[in-house]
């Protein structure tokens, strides 16, 4: 967890570190630790896991005889209650991975990337009681790369908001730093993600939206679409150019090689895929496989 770790770093004094209860993990359904309990372990750090917080009266009374100074809320995924965030004199701040107003919501390094963003950032905001429309309090401008996947990019955020947290309550600590309200009329929203956003649309998306979606549904949604009924999920993918022209959705093979029609005559090819009950392969493989030549007439989703 980079910011409890660069708040220590600092020398802060973290009093108690507040975590979402373990949860099953993974096809096994493991409990595993969040990373932030297992950060604050390490440290010797004091930990609670409540279940719920709204009207929790034993954490209210565990918080309020700490009487904090700041509330640091990083990837939470719980509403702060009114009575928690009127609590620290200088507020809870959080580390949200977007320039806002940009992107509020549980999924902006998702969205940002689906939707072919080529800059994001980090925005370091007092939080209010309405979703991500506290004042902003210091930002930091990230490229993203155009390979990158939501994974990649968390990393990057979040090893690169952890400094930002430590500057920003130096700031508001020293009056260096002043919030300053965000302009809601440039708000755009990163709603939850849902499994059918992963689902590859080829007559309504270009193949360089598709793309990007794949690269921003990563690890879940992914990307997936069907063939002859069944489920065909796609691991790897890139944009191509092809000088034909042919109906969306329609595959075509050449040397091995897969290729799909998307909106607008543009070309997706397929380079990594897994049928359903089967194994993840190269797309060669899977052509061979599928005895799929060069005039099959094979239509996806």
């Amino acid at each position: 967890m980079p910011t409890l770790e660069a708040l220590l770093a600092a020398n802060h004094h973290v009093a108690l570190v507040v975590s979402q209860p373990e949860r099953p993990v993974g096809r096994a359904q493991e409990m595993t630790a969040p990373p932030v309990k297992q950060t604050a372990l390490a440290a010797g750090l004091p930990i609670t896991q409540p279940e719920k917080i709204r009207n929790n009266q034993e954490f209210r009374t565990q918080l309020e005889a700490i009487a904090p100074d700041a509330i640091v809320v990083v990837a939470y995924g719980r509403i702060i209650p009114p009575w928690m965030l009127a609590l620290p004199r200088y507020g809870c701040i959080n580390l949200h991975a977007s320039l806002l107003p940009k992107y509020r919501g549980a999924a902006p390094i998702q969205w940002a990337i689906a939707n072919g963003e080529s800059v994001t950032g980090n925005t370091t905001m007092q939080l209010e009681e309405g979703l991500d429309t506290g004042p902003i309090l210091l930002q930091q401008a990230l490229a993203i790369e155009p390979e990158q996947t939501a994974v990649d990019l968390f990393e990057e955020l979040a090893v690169g908001g952890a400094p930002l947290v430590v500057q920003t309550l130096a700031g508001l600590e020293s009056g260096g730093v002043t919030a300053r309200p965000q302009d809601h009329t440039k708000a755009s929203l990163a709603p939850i993600l849902q499994r059918e956003d992963g689902r590859m649309d080829f007559r309504a998306r270009t193949a360089a939206e598709l793309k990007n979606r794949s690269r921003g549904f990563q690890p879940w949604p992914g990307a997936f679409t069907s063939l002859a009924g069944k489920k065909l999920i796609v691991h790897r993918m890139d944009v191509a150019d092809l000088p034909e022209s042919a109906e969306a959705a329609k595959v075509v093979v050449r040397d091995r090689r897969m290729f799909v029609a998307c909106a607008e005559g543009t070309w997706l090819e397929l380079l990594e895929v897994q049928l359903e009950g089967r194994k993840r392969m190269a797309a060669a493989d899977f052509v061979t496989g599928m005895q799929m030549g060069a005039h099959s007439e094979m239509r996806l989703g």
